[in-house]
């Protein structure tokens, strides 16, 4: 299973961030690989939430994701990518994650649990929480991936759910909002979902100035395999079941813990 970690930098035109999307799947799809995930609000970004990300909001059907689904299929791979998903609220929309197969047919969408109402930021003035908070993951290239958007990383259980529900691979699609000590936190909580749960931990952030970029895919014994810098740019790297199994064989910390 080979994977591509795509960290770009994302602005207010949609169709600029539709078109750097597609040429980095090009990349990918040259290079051999099954599936390329991007970022958090990978077809509208801004360093604060407004209502204009509102205003940006459509159905799962609607433009930019029927577009996101013909470059899938122009390139023969599976894409994850952030969108803004129309909640039906006037003042709020999903923060949303969206799986396409290489068919173009949607493998799963996810909305975001966790909303950022951290360092000043407010990001559930314009974005509603999913309403069900259920784990939700899919399957491609033979393994199953589970899906978190940004802050999400910062709540163990989450992680824990899906990979009880069979995850071998964590995506975290994020912006990680810049601050003190916040890149070293990114790793270190990327880090921690992999040995915790004997998963890939894939990262994938925004680059500077919105985010902080350092995009990285974490082994599932918590060894750091690769990691971009603040530019953006991509890393396509290969997956092992096996490696997921190794790590569970020698920490099987999923049948051995007693809290529920």
């Amino acid at each position: 299973m080979r994977i591509t970690l795509a960290q770009i930098d994302s602005g207010t035109d949609v169709r600029r961030n539709l078109d750097l999307m597609a040429d980095f799947c090009a990349r990918a799809a040259r290079e051999g690989s099954n599936l390329i995930v991007f970022p958090e609000y990978s077809t509208y970004e801004k360093s604060r939430v407004d209502r204009s990300f509102v205003d940006m909001a459509e159905p799962l059907d609607g433009p930019v994701a029927a577009k996101l689904q013909a470059t899938a299929a122009r390139y023969g791979i599976a894409v994850v990518a952030g969108l803004l998903e129309a909640s039906g609220e006037r003042n709020r929309a999903f923060n949303t994650l969206v799986a396409i197969a290489p068919d173009a047919s949607r493998l799963a969408s996810y909305r975001k649990i966790h909303l950022f109402d951290c360092q000043g930021f407010r990001e559930s003035d314009y974005i509603k929480a999913a309403p069900e908070p259920v784990p939700v993951t899919f399957s491609c290239g033979g393994m199953t991936f589970g899906l978190m958007t940004c802050y999400d990383l910062r709540f163990p259980e989450l992680a824990r759910l899906l990979a009880d529900a069979g995850a071998e691979v964590l995506l975290v699609c994020s912006s990680w909002v810049p601050g003190t000590a916040k890149t070293e936190q990114w790793a270190t909580l990327a880090k921690a979902r992999a040995i915790e749960n004997g998963v890939y931990v894939a990262a994938v952030s925004q680059t500077p100035p919105v985010s902080i970029g350092y995009s990285m895919l974490v082994d599932p014994l918590g060894t750091v395999l690769h990691s971009l810098g603040a530019e953006p740019g991509t890393a396509t790297l290969d997956l092992s079941p096996e490696a997921v199994r190794v790590a569970r064989d020698q920490f099987p910390t999923w049948q051995h813990h007693r809290l529920v």
